[in-house]
């Protein structure tokens, strides 16, 4: 028989589908959401604090508002964790749509809620419930957009939906501009938009095929009273052979770059009032300039969100994370322990935005590529979790050292809690290079009573 020549592989025109537009346009338009209401929190968190803590019998002093202001960022990233690692087993058990949706109505309902707070610590509490939610759109939608994106599109299709993150960001900051003089309240309020999201993931977003045949597969052999190895709780499969070198090494990287990425992304607007206030500069100047620079650093997280993917498509995975966490270093150096003027920071905080966007990108564009459908979510959200529970003292650390050695000087504080980004390079050590691999796969088995049928009744 002759050989029938391979088919060319097409433009991303001819091998896109409308089902995978959708599906990826839902995923970032909720991680978008997502960025929106996290970034809100950011952008208003001297100000609630300067309000909250005497109500609290807390004088609102520099130091004061890091430690407690940083316990509440704490607070949410605890929550974040934990309702990744719940959300994305039942994500792998139930599958992805459903789960997905109640993770988006957690986070929007209950950071709305925090508008309406009183104390410190009823804001803290409601942040971690918000934060239950909030760590449901990363893992799961990740692994919905890998499992849909089955092409060599995949990864570049995980890094625009990434870029969703840091373009809320940049709305919120856009907002904050423009309403943040209505007070800090408003603020929150308005975050309850990303619920509204639901109905349009609900009716246009399908479940990927795969995670549907995985979870029929395994209710067909419980029903047939058979258990194999890959049958075992999903979280006892990832710590333990072979899953357990990849869920070390995603821990390894997503606590470096998560730890790296919030102590910034949390105190350089208060770095920048502290910088406004040693100037004698009024209010209203300090807070223009903090929605300046938040739009900037998030300018370039878009830019280093999107392109990450296609920088690993081209380069491989392991260069592209060395290339985010070089850049960071370099950009976050420069800016904090040395206080550039002005305008050279303004034109240093894009370039951290795109290393350290770039390297959340990174971790969530590389995860599909390390487990099968099975634990696939469970996987991502257990070495995110992990991460922020580590990156949860992050911002809090920051405070403390800032008030105990440092006299107040957050810039000097986040540097040094940034230091502990170093982690996500040495995992790099051990992290398998996946550039131009198919996503891994669960064996196949049939139960015993469909393969002891005759052949004639398979047919």
């Amino acid at each position: 028989m002759a050989n029938t020549p391979t088919p060319a592989p097409g433009s991303w025109r001819t091998v896109v589908t409308r089902t995978q537009w959708l599906v990826l346009a839902g995923t970032t338009m909720g991680w978008a959401l997502d960025g929106f209401a996290g970034s809100l929190y950011a952008l208003i968190l001297g100000p609630a604090m300067t309000e909250l803590l005497p109500h609290s019998g807390i004088h609102p002093a520099a130091g004061s508002i890091g430690l407690y202001g940083g316990l509440t960022v704490a607070l949410f990233l605890v929550g974040w964790g934990t309702g990744g690692i719940l959300f994305g087993i039942l994500a792998d058990y139930f599958g992805r749509v459903r789960v997905l949706s109640a993770g988006i109505v957690t986070y929007a309902v209950f950071t709305a809620l925090a508008a309406f707070a009183d104390t410190w610590w009823q804001l803290g509490l409601l942040r971690f419930v918000a934060g239950l939610g909030s760590g449901v759109e990363a893992p799961v939608g990740a692994a919905l957009v890998a499992e849909v994106w089955r092409n060599r599109y995949r990864a570049r299709a995980c890094g625009v939906m990434m870029s969703g993150y840091a373009f809320g960001f940049f709305i919120s900051a856009l907002c904050y501009s423009i309403l943040g003089g209505y007070g800090w309240r408003l603020m929150m309020g308005i975050a309850v938009l990303p619920a509204l999201l639901v109905y349009f993931i609900r009716r246009h977003v399908p479940e990927p095929p795969e995670i549907q045949g995985t979870i029929a597969a395994r209710r067909a052999r419980r029903a047939a009273g058979q258990r194999h190895e890959h049958d075992r709780f999903v979280l006892r499969r990832l710590c333990t052979r072979p899953l357990l070198r990849p869920t070390l090494v995603g821990t390894a990287l997503a606590t470096g770059s998560l730890v790296a990425f919030w102590s910034v992304s949390t105190w350089y607007p208060q770095v920048i009032r502290q910088a406004a206030a040693a100037a004698a500069l009024p209010p209203d100047v300090a807070n223009s300039r903090v929605a300046i620079a938040s739009m900037l650093f998030n300018a370039g997280g878009v830019f280093g969100y999107a392109t990450w993917g296609f920088l690993a498509d081209a380069i491989g995975r392991r260069r592209a994370f060395l290339t985010s966490f070089a850049i960071s270093a370099v950009s976050v150096v420069l800016l904090f322990p040395f206080g550039p003027g002005w305008g050279l920071f303004l034109g240093l905080i894009p370039i951290a935005g795109f290393g350290l966007y770039g390297a959340l990108s990174g971790i969530l564009v590389y995860g599909p590529e390390l487990f099968p459908p099975s634990v696939r979510a469970t996987g991502m959200a257990l070495y995110n979790g992990i991460g922020r529970y580590f990156t949860a003292a992050g911002p809090m650390v920051a405070g403390v050292i800032a008030a105990s050695w440092f006299g107040g000087d957050l810039g000097l504080a986040t540097t040094c809690v940034v230091a502990v980004g170093l982690l996500g390079a040495f995992g790099l050590l051990f992290a398998p290079e996946t550039r131009g691999l198919p996503l891994p796969s669960d064996p196949v088995t049939v139960p015993a009573a469909e393969a002891a049928a005759p052949a004639e009744e398979k047919l």
